[in-house]
């Protein structure tokens, strides 16, 4: 499939400027060292996006298993990092919740990407808002829950609740990516092909995970300021 140079262009830039912005949050917040092993780490998980959708991998398989898997497996294990490790612990208590929160507009873009994917045919109507995807609808309202978190303890249990909403949305969306794409499960009326082919493969590949992690690094720096709201309470 022919996709317009143009689209994929902007998404290029859009994801150069996710990152970028992800980039400037670690100099802000994390010491020199930690914030330049941060960064390069952004760059590798990039470069290894890249060359997997650009060389075809994502789209095909490996010895049998579908191309997706690699470009995913080692996002999971990061993905357990933050949620158990001290890495974790450290990043929400450097950066703000609020700030944590506000960093999920980002998925506005994505939604927007994927709206004109499908209006081209590249991707079935199911990864769509009117299709069941609300995940433009969590991007839009995170200024707003952020603005919230702020509020105390009251602040930070709807930022909670929304959180977990959100992660929710992301199972949504990538069990109907992962059936409708790599296994072929669920026959829609296009299939989803765009999720293999670069820059598009950033999706599952870098915007999906960034989202998971963002949240995971939300709900340790909610408890965590609950924690310290306790402490201060009995104190």
């Amino acid at each position: 499939m022919t996709m317009p140079a143009s689209l994929a262009n902007a998404f290029l830039a859009y994801i150069l400027l996710v990152a970028g912005l992800l980039a400037a949050v670690l100099i802000r917040f994390l010491p020199a060292r930690a914030a330049g092993a941060g960064i390069a780490l952004l760059i590798g998980w990039l470069i290894y996006n890249g060359i997997l959708g650009y060389s075809g991998v994502v789209a095909g398989n490996v010895f049998g298993i579908p191309g997706i898997v690699a470009l995913v497996a080692p996002i999971f294990v990061l993905t357990m990092v933050l949620l158990i490790s001290p890495v974790g612990r450290h990043l929400a208590l450097r950066v703000s919740l609020p700030l944590l929160i506000g960093l999920q507009t980002f998925r506005v873009g994505v939604e927007l990407a994927l709206h004109k994917l499908w209006a081209i045919g590249a991707v079935p109507h199911l990864l769509t808002l009117s299709g069941g995807n609300v995940e433009v609808l969590i991007g839009l309202s995170a200024p707003a829950i952020a603005w919230i978190s702020i509020r105390g303890t009251n602040g930070r249990r709807v930022a909670v609740v929304w959180t977990v909403l959100g992660l929710v949305s992301i199972v949504n969306v990538s069990i109907r990516a992962v059936l409708t794409g790599p296994l072929h499960v669920l026959h829609t009326e296009v299939p989803n092909v765009a999720m293999g082919i670069f820059p598009y493969s950033f999706i599952p590949g870098f915007m999906a995970p960034l989202a998971v992690m963002l949240h995971i690094l939300a709900l340790r720096s909610a408890s965590s300021s609950s924690s310290w709201s306790t402490a201060a309470a009995a104190a």
